[in-house]
């Protein structure tokens, strides 16, 4: 892997030094040396913010205490950002998605990229207005053998797609953690105005939305969904189980919880073709089973020889060494990175492969969809 001509220079807004997903995003858009975190709004408080940066390696006087600030300050600079990553609060994402658009600057979002399908398209209107990249971190989308599973799927090795089942199953909430004493970051997700539409989805059911979507190259047309709570007294959503259909006529089931008793971070993605299906888990993240009827099963690894190029290229280790997450993240970092730089040379990227502003329009649509199909006792709603 190369590193595109120099670091971009990146500002983080949220995502403190004792934030896992901040680290997270810290060092993967770092891994490459496609980026440089070189500013930051982590704290309103200006002693808070000016420590936690210089414990983040930025310098205090970059460490700002609200987003306009920062972005006055860094337009005045000649090395001043040339792109955000932002994984602040569920409700902030849309105003600091578009005060950054509009002062000429690219975008990595955390999703939700918004709390309504409205603030979503204005993102994606601002963005293609002003030919800036908007890249979304769907990190499951960018894990080798996703995007190769996605590749087999669009070169028809599986046939026209008939049926897709995803599933997304966590504990995180199996407990009723709203009658303790919450953290910080636990009151704002159970505040509904705060979290958005619904709590597990924008946790973890737009990932699962995405995936199964971004594999089976097609959009949901319309959802019959149940949009509720496992745990008795609960005023959020902690669970989200929908039929699907999709474009093309395929069907497709999905299942989301975050309320399952003893569940680890379990994401299944089953996509089901004319001729056979594909199988991906995130607890084997490294190894897609393909099954062809009347053909013997493979097991292709992300290590394997033969691999195309562009699927080769994510991986950093041997077949057999231990990679997830964190770079797959930097898989989306440095593919943003490399669209910049294209379009900043005058030849912008025909096709991107990472998950991006119209991704998170879909993923909106697709809740909006479940909640009133939930609403209607059922029905089926298109998205």
């Amino acid at each position: 892997m190369t590193t595109p001509t120099r670091p971009l220079h990146l500002a983080i807004i949220g995502g403190g030094p004792t934030s896992w997903i901040g680290g997270q995003h810290r060092r993967a858009a770092q891994l490459d040396g496609c980026w440089q975190v070189v500013a930051g709004v982590f704290s309103s408080h200006p002693e808070r913010a000016a420590s936690a940066a210089q414990a983040v390696g930025v310098e205090p006087a970059r460490g700002y205490v609200d987003v306009a600030t920062m972005l006055a300050a860094e337009a005045r600079r000649a090395d001043g950002i040339e792109a955000v990553t932002i994984m602040s609060p569920n409700d902030t994402h849309y105003p600091y998605a578009a005060a950054a658009l509009d002062a000429g600057l690219d975008v990595i979002g955390d999703k939700p990229v918004s709390t309504t399908a409205p603030e979503a398209r204005d993102l994606a209107a601002r963005a293609h207005e002003k030919g800036r990249v908007f890249c979304v971190t769907h990190g499951y989308s960018a894990y080798p053998m996703t995007r190769y599973a996605k590749q087999l799927v669009a070169d028809g090795e599986i046939g026209p797609v008939r049926f897709v089942q995803v599933e997304y199953i966590q504990s995180g909430l199996a407990k009723p953690i709203e009658q303790g004493t919450m953290t910080d970051s636990q009151r704002w997700k159970f505040d509904a105005e705060r979290s958005g539409l619904a709590l597990v989805f924008s946790a973890v059911g737009c990932h699962a939305q995405h995936l199964a979507c971004n594999v089976a190259g097609l959009a949901i047309e319309a959802v019959s969904a149940d949009v509720g709570a496992l745990i008795p007294g609960r005023s959020v959503t902690d669970t989200v189980l929908a039929n699907l259909r999709f474009a093309g006529g395929a069907r497709g089931q999905y299942t989301i919880t975050q309320a399952a008793a003893g569940s680890e971070n379990d994401i299944r993605l089953r996509v089901y073709g004319e001729r056979g299906h594909l199988d991906w888990s995130h607890r084997q993240s490294a190894y897609l089973h393909l099954n062809i009827e009347g053909e013997p099963a493979r097991t292709i690894g992300r290590g394997d020889a033969g691999l195309p190029s562009d699927i080769a290229r994510l991986s950093r280790t041997p077949r057999g060494h231990p990679e997830g997450l964190l770079e797959a993240f930097a898989n989306l970092y440095r593919e943003a990175a490399e669209a910049i730089h294209a379009r900043n040379a005058g030849a912008p990227l025909v096709q991107v492969s990472f998950p991006t502003i119209d991704d998170g329009v879909e993923s909106m649509r697709f809740i909006e969809a479940c909640i009133a199909s939930h609403a209607a006792g059922g029905r089926w709603i298109g998205t």
